[in-house]
């Protein structure tokens, strides 16, 4: 490790990191662009053959960005996408991304370090950058905007410059540095470690916004939610976020160890994907799926006597015919994703007849990234932290997630040399009680892989 890795580690003060040099390299979870064809024609797209570990050069810091020293990270499904290579190869947002010239130009490599969470100690901060100093400690969003683009002001998830970083951006936060927008920073809950605070920025922004945001379904009291992976990282997320606003979260799962771990952050329905047929694929047969979604219906029904107001969309093509389906009357499918396919089929006489609205989210605004940050402060919502990796091992860890072989979230330590380091509230978090606020942490983590 570098002097300046040392020194923060043992805790230096803003001088003391200051007068360190950065290194000119840094150890990075990285893809090549020559790799971009390598799982052609390949059944297995196993993301261990493609993600690398090694040293990557520094990159010049911009006026309005910081240097983050990322003590830990974490995976998601983004992480995936990139290292298959699909549905397209990320070098190609790369490369268009530095059409723009100037400093974009940078970012067009021969190699993306991804990654899009992070927790971590500011080291250094451009000339630009008013609100943030070195050595405050921060988490940071994946929402990277020009806040130069009028559509920004209005809602920073709408200008047609909003990438999502670490995966249409290089430099992203599987690394032991990082460098970000401060545009992108939040400060990082003190109670918590940095492996816990660096699950909980795509994921539970992206659920926030979705559920609970004006921009999404804006959940009321009593409406009941379905959610499908219910035990992922946005599910498990999801999850709080309706039980806490009154309303009745019914997680669809895929194994009894996922159900036993989404009743543990108080899901009140939890429904096996077997019950209801999804062992089978009914992606391409809009038949199946109206008869999948009769029968979840049925399920939901017997329970709380009625369709659901709203449904929790990120599965995408096994499951969205489905999801039209069941929703009620005037009801709302919310969607931020698709990690089993994009194309989507439905039979669309019961959305229309049924005035039902399908709602498209992504990521989430600073302002909402705040509020959420918020909750997680004070401890209402918890890290969904169920295994942790070395940076080292990161081609692992992103096998188990996209083998689906997770609970919650799975972090990756970067800079941090061990678990438990990071806290700087430890009477908050003894008062918020250390066990609770990682309820998922003594769960199976290893579970039978279902969609």
């Amino acid at each position: 490790m570098s002097s300046l890795a040392d020194a923060l580690i043992g805790g230096a003060k803003p001088a003391e990191i200051e007068r360190l040099d950065l290194p000119r390299e840094y150890v990075a979870a990285y893809l090549r662009k020559e790799d971009a064809d390598m799982f052609r024609d390949v059944a297995d797209k196993d993301v261990r053959k493609s993600l690398r570990v090694g040293l990557v050069p520094m990159p010049e810091l911009a006026p309005d960005e910081v240097v983050v020293a990322v003590m830990a990270s974490s995976i998601n499904y983004n992480t995936v996408w990139s290292a298959m290579f699909e549905p397209v190869s990320t070098f190609r947002f790369l490369r268009q991304f530095a059409q723009q010239g100037g400093w974009a130009t940078r970012h067009d490599q021969d190699h993306q370090v991804v990654g899009s969470d992070g927790a971590g100690v500011i080291v250094r901060v451009g000339s630009g950058v008013r609100r943030w100093r070195v050595g405050d400690h921060v988490v940071v969003s994946p929402a990277y905007v020009d806040d130069q683009e009028p559509a920004t002001h209005a809602d920073g998830m709408l200008g047609a410059e909003q990438r999502a970083w670490g995966f249409e951006t290089n430099f992203g936060g599987l690394a032991e540095y990082t460098v970000v927008r401060a545009s992108q920073l939040v400060p990082k809950p003190a109670h918590l470690t940095w492996e816990e605070a660096a699950c909980n920025t795509l994921c539970a922004g992206t659920a926030y916004r979705m559920l609970v945001g004006a921009n999404g379904a804006r959940m009321k009291q009593g409406d009941a939610v379905l959610i499908w992976g219910a035990a992922g990282g946005l599910g498990a997320y999801a999850v709080q976020f309706v039980k806490n606003g009154g309303g009745i979260p019914i997680g669809v799962v895929g194994s009894d160890a996922k159900a036993d771990a989404v009743r543990k952050l108080g899901c009140d329905i939890v429904i096996k994907r077997s019950e209801v047929g999804l062992d089978d694929d009914a992606s391409n047969d809009p038949g199946q799926a109206i008869a999948i979604g009769k029968r979840l219906g049925s399920i939901i029904r017997g329970h709380i006597g009625r369709d659901p107001d709203v449904v929790f969309e990120h599965v995408g093509q096994a499951t969205f015919g489905a999801s039209v389906f069941v929703v009620r009357r005037g009801g709302t499918v919310v969607t931020c994703g698709s990690s089993t396919g994009y194309q989507h089929v439905f039979d669309n006489r019961y959305l229309w007849m049924k005035l039902k609205r399908v709602i498209g989210s992504h990521v989430a605004n600073l302002q909402e990234q705040l509020e959420c940050a918020r909750l997680i402060d004070s401890g209402h919502v918890v890290p969904t932290l169920s295994t942790v990796y070395p940076l080292a091992e990161v081609g692992e860890a992103t096998r188990l997630v996209q083998t689906n072989g997770h609970l919650g979230k799975v972090a990756v330590l970067c800079m941090a040399p061990q678990e438990g380091m990071g806290v700087s509230a430890p009477e908050r978090r003894a008062r918020l009680g250390a066990a609770s606020l990682t309820p998922l942490r003594g769960c199976s983590a290893r579970v039978e892989a279902t969609a």
